[in-house]
């Protein structure tokens, strides 16, 4: 039968060779999908609660590859691994690499010389990573935990809301959230900073 996806404004298609690597062979919905993904997500946000960590920690390839495994890796076998095809969107797929090591150290930067207050630097942080598009699928989820984490772990902060709403399905939520994604696309990071503790 196979599995049937529908995706809506701003997500990114798996090919066909990706969905081969779906680890619950039963899945066959979009819905069924969701639901196991939410599960693996919620595992992981779980074990971010309970696994303070540093910038020094945060700010690797390891840490990006393990969080985006911990997220996913109940449901792809490409969870953690950087994508292999060139996308809709982010960089060609073999300046993952390189382009991911310049945002870490970027990061590392504005940290060391408070470049930015910690909501700024976990935004720009989150922007620039989804707009790198490490993996072949989750890239929105996972840049939002990951800012999540830089909050949490390094600021002491309360996680982002993310506009309250849900963020995977067509709404006043998802257009809010796209529309602050192009404005920092465009150099004005205030939307979606706006938007992150809305």
């Amino acid at each position: 039968m196979g599995l049937n996806l529908t995706y809506i404004e701003g997500q990114t298609p798996l090919d066909e060779d990706e969905k081969q690597d779906l680890l619950i062979p039963t899945i066959s919905t979009q819905g069924e999908l969701d639901e196991f993904e939410q599960q693996n997500i919620e595992s992981a946000v779980q074990w971010t609660m309970f696994h303070a960590s540093s910038a020094d920690e945060i700010f690797t390839e390891q840490f990006v590859r393990r969080l985006h495994q911990r997220m996913f890796g109940d449901v792809w076998s490409w969870a953690g691994s950087f994508r292999r095809t060139n996308k809709n969107i982010g960089v060609d797929k073999f300046e993952i690499g390189i382009t991911l090591r310049k945002l870490l150290d970027d990061a590392r930067y504005w940290i060391d010389h408070e470049t930015y207050d910690g909501d700024e630097i976990a935004v720009r942080f989150k922007h620039r990573l989804v707009h790198i598009h490490c993996f072949a699928n989750g890239n929105g989820r996972h840049s939002r935990l990951m800012a999540d984490v830089i909050v949490e772990d390094i600021y002491d902060r309360s996680p982002f809301t993310w506009g309250r709403g849900s963020l995977r399905k067509k709404g006043e939520a998802r257009s809010m959230y796209l529309a602050a994604l192009r404005a920092a696309d465009e150099g004005d990071i205030a939307p979606l900073l706006e938007f992150a503790r809305s």
